[in-house]
């Protein structure tokens, strides 16, 4: 899918000195990949630059990220030291991050921890989740709960204990319960703009400078589905 991003278009929830909050959209790449599509971490750098008139080079470094269908939450640091801190925080685990995910079938339950051991397949760039653990495969972690109940679909809640590859995608997919839109974990069809229904809603994080607890919450996409859950 092709990126729609330019600087202009931009939707930045929180920016401060030490870090930088975007809400990604469906087709932007978080860092570069072998297609050579610009990335959203360059677009911010290119914002960074014009907002402070910053002649030289523009420090950003990519915390985390999010699969390119994906929306929601990304963070960026501006600061070699804020970097530091916050690729700490997020591979101890010490954030919490809160998905939307919108699906066709009803889960097994209203509400469910899902265990599975995924081992992905880079070849296919895809994961598969098993019930027992197999060779080379990774324990995943996730909570649900079903937030609305709409005409055709039922929007999830989802909290991460892990971050694997393709988590959330590949245990609903397990469960019977394919993201919308998600053709490679078993939606029968795809969304018109090559999006899937899976956002990166809210992120809570201690700052990595002033130490204070910090919540950020992201709006989903401008769209009907989406509209129908707010």
């Amino acid at each position: 899918m092709k990126t729609i991003s330019n600087k202009d278009n931009l939707q930045i929830l929180y920016e401060d000195n030490h870090l930088i909050v975007v809400n990604k959209r469906a087709g932007d790449l978080v860092q570069g990949d072998k297609t050579g599509d610009l990335p959203l971490g360059e677009i911010v750098k290119q914002y960074i630059a014009e907002k402070y008139n910053k002649p030289g080079a523009v420090f950003l470094g990519v915390v985390h990220r999010l699969d390119r269908p994906t929306t929601g939450i990304v963070v960026f640091a501006k600061t070699s030291k804020a970097l530091e801190r916050l690729n700490k925080m997020f591979k101890e685990r010490e954030t919490q991050k809160t998905y939307w995910a919108v699906v066709k079938n009803l889960p097994p339950k209203e509400k469910e921890t899902l265990t599975h051991f995924l081992k992905r397949n880079p070849k296919q760039n895809k994961s598969y989740a098993y019930e027992k653990e197999v060779p080379e495969s990774k324990k995943a972690i996730l909570e649900y709960q079903i937030l609305k109940k709409l005409n055709n679909y039922f929007l999830l809640e989802i909290d991460l204990h892990t971050g694997r590859h393709h988590q959330i995608r590949s245990q609903l997919a397990a469960i019977g319960c394919p993201i919308k839109g998600d053709l490679k974990y078993g939606f029968d069809r795809s969304n018109p703009d090559g999006s899937i229904h899976l956002h990166a809603r809210k992120l809570v994080l201690i700052h990595p400078v002033k130490k204070e607890e910090m919540t950020f919450l992201a709006p989903p996409p401008d769209e009907v589905i989406w509209n129908a859950c707010l």
